[in-house]
């Protein structure tokens, strides 16, 4: 593998910076079965990911593999339709490359979204979790490695990952909004496999509100190289063993269907307000 320096990421942000002409206020992730929203941004400009030098490819299906430049509410926004996930194959260190493409093409603060299962039983099927901090007991960091001091420095704070003026912001638009929202805590696991009905009465003992496959490596990036973050869980099943029912992508996906207008007028809310 090719040795991940400072030049190796500033290499895919000046080919976007090249294509975009200007600095997007805010980057946005989105998450299994969300790719819909990306069909708000006005005045498109679109970049396959396989055309960007140094970055990754999509491999899950419902993940479309696209960098969407454009605009949302009066706000140049950078959107990634499709995200990467170390249960792919990529190894924990190039999941960082998403994040650090968006510090250095100028992006100021990003949203990250994401399909979850529900471990609160309190919480229902197409509710949102406004993301207040996270559980990763996985061992690998996304930060392994020789550390780039452009980016941020070799021990960095994570108390404030889940920015708390971004989700005071987003508590306040979810007054407005028709779901059912709550402040929670996410836990990572690897996948792709979901997990036993054992590992999720382990992560509710933990603390644990929700369970889901990403995330987590993004946020730490972002921590590390200090850009505000928000971050929103779709509970599009309840997790293994609170149901007495397997578990399908299918439900995620059905889920996240249904809710795809209401989540998406709530995201551009919160968007007019940051």
């Amino acid at each position: 593998m090719q040795k991940m320096d400072f030049q190796y990421f500033k290499k895919s942000a000046d080919y976007v910076k090249n294509i975009i002409q200007e600095e997007p206020d805010i980057g946005i992730i989105l998450g299994s079965g969300l790719k819909d929203f990306a069909s708000r941004i006005n005045n498109k400009i679109t970049i396959d990911y396989k055309d960007i030098p140094n970055f990754l490819v999509s491999t899950v299906e419902s993940h479309e593999g696209k960098l969407i430049f454009g605009e949302i509410k009066g706000k140049k926004v950078i959107c990634m339709s499709g995200r990467f996930h170390h249960y792919e194959g990529y190894p924990f260190p190039m999941l960082t490359i998403p994040i650090r493409l968006f510090k250095l093409i100028g992006v100021k603060k990003t949203i990250i979204t994401n399909a979850a299962g529900a471990v609160n039983t309190s919480y229902n099927v197409g509710d949102i979790m406004i993301i207040k901090d996270h559980l990763k007991l996985t061992g690998a960091s996304p930060l392994m490695g020789d550390n780039i001091p452009e980016f941020g420095p070799r021990f960095f704070d994570t108390t404030d990952m889940y920015t708390k003026e971004l989700r005071k912001i987003a508590l306040e638009c979810a007054k407005e909004s028709s779901l059912s929202f709550h402040e929670g805590v996410y836990m990572y696991f690897t996948g792709p496999q979901f997990e036993t009905p054992a590992e999720i009465r382990a992560a509710r003992i933990l603390g644990a509100d929700a369970v889901g496959m990403s995330t987590v490596t993004e946020a730490l990036t972002a921590a590390h190289c200090s850009m505000p973050l928000l971050g929103l869980s779709v509970m599009t099943n309840m997790a293994a063993g609170v149901l007495d029912r397997k578990l399908t992508d299918e439900e995620v996906g059905e889920t996240a269907a249904r809710i795809s207008k209401p989540f998406g007028d709530y995201v551009e809310n919160v968007i007019s307000r940051l």
